[in-house]
């Protein structure tokens, strides 16, 4: 595919890479550089040597966009629950214990290789690579509501909403105790922790990350089921949040509470027999991705959607209910 450009008078004098990025917003930086680098862009007939040539009104700029490769993930026929979807992209409802992305330890059986197979030849490419474009992830244990790109416009343009915080993401979880108040905001500072990289922690030094929250139902003083909207997406943010201020999201391998705290609970609310035990082996973090918001990157139109709870996260609240 060629795409050829004439640069107007507003462009005169300026770098090629800016140029180019000015007249096609809705293709990364970093494609057009590979673009450049691999002799793909020619100026007036003349391939351009470096991103950064200067570049004149009225010059003829075209772009050989090469065919999108293969990704490396091999295609798999894994169900997915699908909301919604487009020629650029798809919502879907991530089930718990789907690993998004291919790693050591997950080589396949993730959502990138259900996607491949699900999406077939209506990926475009995303950076030059026949892949989807995962806009925001989930923890393996975090079920719900993901948004998929299935080229570069709407990457681009889902990633700006992501960076610039008008994409609204919405979770519930069940967390032990009450939050007080039963609506606030924590803004605490997120880094890894320097002796274990897959554990976070509330640090001076960390990034900023903001969780607003408000309590839905309490379950006496034992659990309460909460709202978390994120003005910030760090990892394992609403998990370590809510530990932050004593309210841990149940059933959370990292953040949670011992087990002897958990007998506490049940002790102290008179929960016995099988809403014990099954509140005792609830073995993923209670919280689910129930609603997410965002403009269309191509007809800029306001899209939501919503999903209900998981049927494991009901069975666990209603083990509270009636205390």
């Amino acid at each position: 595919m060629t795409d050829s450009l004439t640069i107007p008078d507003e462009f005169d004098n300026t770098r090629l890479d800016r140029a180019l990025a000015g007249l096609l917003p809705d293709v990364s930086r970093s494609r057009l550089k590979a673009l450049i680098d691999a002799g793909d862009v020619t100026l007036d007939g003349k391939v351009a040597d470096t991103a950064s040539v200067k570049v004149r009104a009225g010059q003829v700029v075209v772009l050989a966009v090469p065919a999108p490769v293969a990704a490396e993930p091999t295609a798999q026929d894994i169900p997915l629950d699908i909301v919604y979807e487009d020629e650029d992209l798809l919502v879907l409802n991530k089930p718990v214990g789907l690993v998004v992305h291919p790693a050591a330890g997950h080589t396949d059986g993730t959502l990138v290789n259900a996607l491949l197979h699900h999406c077939a030849d209506s990926l475009s490419g995303v950076g030059g690579v026949k892949r989807p474009g995962i806009v925001h992830r989930l923890d393996k244990d975090t079920s719900g509501l993901m948004l998929v790109a299935k080229n570069d416009v709407a990457h681009t343009g889902l990633s700006a909403q992501l960076a610039d915080r008008t994409m609204s993401r919405t979770y519930q979880a069940i967390v032990w105790g009450v939050p007080s108040p039963v609506k606030g905001r924590v803004d605490a500072p997120l880094a890894r922790n320097p002796n274990n990289r897959f554990y976070m922690q509330v640090r001076i030094e960390g990034r900023v990350a903001v969780t607003n929250y408000t309590v839905l139902k309490n379950y006496g003083a034992t659990a309460a089921l909460v709202e978390c909207r994120l003005e910030t997406g760090r990892t394992h943010q609403i998990r370590v949040h809510m530990a932050h201020i004593k309210h841990p999201v149940m059933g959370d391998p990292l953040y949670g509470i011992p087990k002897s705290a958990v007998e506490g609970y049940l002790k102290r609310a008179e929960i016995a027999g099988e809403k014990a035990d099954t509140i005792r082996n609830f073995n993923r973090q209670a919280l689910h991705a129930v609603a997410i918001r965002f403009i269309h990157p191509r007809t800029g139109k306001s899209m939501e959607f919503k999903v209900d709870l998981p049927s494991d996260i009901k069975e666990l609240a209603a083990c509270f209910k009636g205390i």
